[in-house]
């Protein structure tokens, strides 16, 4: 009788049966394969047994306080200039690009009314901005606190805490900034401004913002205060998939030193599929659908020791993100309500809002039972009008049915 031929991942299957992190070698490899069904399978085992079939989703609200920035970023469709003197609209709003700054008045009423219908995070991102103090990103932070006492604040990526670092004055060191930000409310930071960590991919997309290494100071700094992260890959533009698969063994080298030497670690890996529409690199084509999971897939895999996987709905499309609950992913986000940074769901405007059973049932449909989680995957436990943290001796009362989004 003939010996069964061994098939051309049998090998990569062994290793993570084994336990054994797989190489960069490896993980070009699952790039390069046209036997997507397995990767898919091998990806779906190791989130099974990490989470076994439960998928997570929560209620939030995403606020963009400026798209005013800095920097000029190939791939960014968000940012506009601040505005020259003499021009219409310089104190907050220049209505002839679109930009805009809020208040922190503004910025506490959203927060107010995403906690008043049963909101558990603000996640709270801008652009650079050429004015305003550091004051006004703690006041924010404060304000929000007093206003809604149990809201996770999760806000400013990597890149902003260094933007502040520089404006404050006198100028503080980034431990400073990070402390600063915590006493005034912070409690987590996002992912973002990763992009993709690559010298090449670097210099040609973004050579304006920070590269690798200050990322990680930031996200470093603040595992050693026992803030948690996240942690994120923008994808699908002009990196390579060993780009890809470097960026993810630098992410889980990282992880495995904080989860050695620190309280606080990455929570999640997004990966984020690149949107060309409105950005310098509008003649790219963007990844496809198939890219999108192969990529989430290869994340989960090369990525053992971050605990979720999260599929941006946003980004990836509702209908992506839930066949992906069966290829590594077990998180597809939230509610989300408004989102300025890219408007594939939103159709070119900022209301980009999923509800609750909507969630849900993608959710139920992929198979898999649905948890809410708060920021910090912590069970959230709802009843008629209040939730409350699992294990935690407080609850929040709450109205499902008060004010409408924009």
């Amino acid at each position: 009788m003939a010996k069964p031929a061994a098939h051309e991942l049998d090998d990569i299957r062994q290793e993570l049966e084994a336990g054994e992190w797989l190489s960069l070698e490896d993980g070009v490899r699952l790039f390069e394969s046209r036997d997507i069904h397995t990767l898919g399978e091998m990806a779906n085992s190791l989130r099974e047994k990490l989470h076994g079939r439960v998928a997570y989703y929560n209620i939030n609200r995403h606020i963009n306080y400026t798209n005013y920035c800095v920097l000029r970023c190939k791939f960014c469709s968000f940012y506009r200039p601040y505005p020259k003197p003499g021009v219409d609209g310089a104190a907050g709003q220049d209505a002839s690009n679109g930009g805009y700054e809020l208040s922190i008045d503004e910025i506490v009423a959203q927060a107010k009314a995403a906690y008043a219908r049963g909101a558990t995070e603000a996640h709270i991102v801008g652009g650079l901005h050429p004015k305003l103090p550091f004051s006004y990103y703690t006041d924010m932070c404060s304000a929000i606190r007093e206003a809604c006492p149990h809201m996770h604040i999760k806000a400013f990526t990597a890149i902003e805490i260094i933007h502040f670092a520089r404006i404050a004055k006198p100028r503080l060191l980034i431990e400073e900034v990070l402390t600063r930000l915590r006493d005034a409310g912070l409690d987590s930071l996002p992912g973002g401004g990763a992009e993709i960590f690559d010298e090449r991919v670097h210099g040609e997309a973004f050579k304006s913002k920070v590269g690798e290494a200050q990322w990680f100071d930031v996200h470093r700094a603040a595992h050693e205060l026992g803030i948690f992260t996240n942690a994120t890959m923008l994808y699908g533009h002009m990196e390579t998939p060993a780009e890809r698969v470097k960026h993810l063994i630098k992410l889980r080298e990282h992880q495995q030193e904080s989860l050695e030497a620190c309280s606080a670690h990455f929570n999640c890996v997004i990966p984020l599929s690149f949107i060309p529409e409105g950005s310098e690199l509008s003649h790219l084509h963007g990844p496809s659908g198939l890219d999108d999971l192969r990529t989430l897939a290869i994340s989960r895999l090369m990525c053992p020791n971050i605990p979720h996987i999260k599929a941006f709905w946003i980004m990836h499309t509702p209908k992506i993100a839930q066949v992906s609950l069966n290829w590594g992913v077990d998180d597809i986000d939230g509610t989300v309500v408004y989102y300025d940074i890219t408007k594939r769901e939103g159709q070119g405007t900022t209301h980009q809002e999923m509800g609750v059973d909507r969630l849900k049932r993608l959710i139920v449909e992929a198979g898999c039972e649905p948890i809410e989680r708060d920021t910090l995957y912590r069970r959230v436990i709802r009843d008629t009008n209040t939730w409350r943290i699992k294990d935690e001796p407080w609850s929040v009362a709450y109205d499902p049915c008060t004010g409408a989004h924009e």
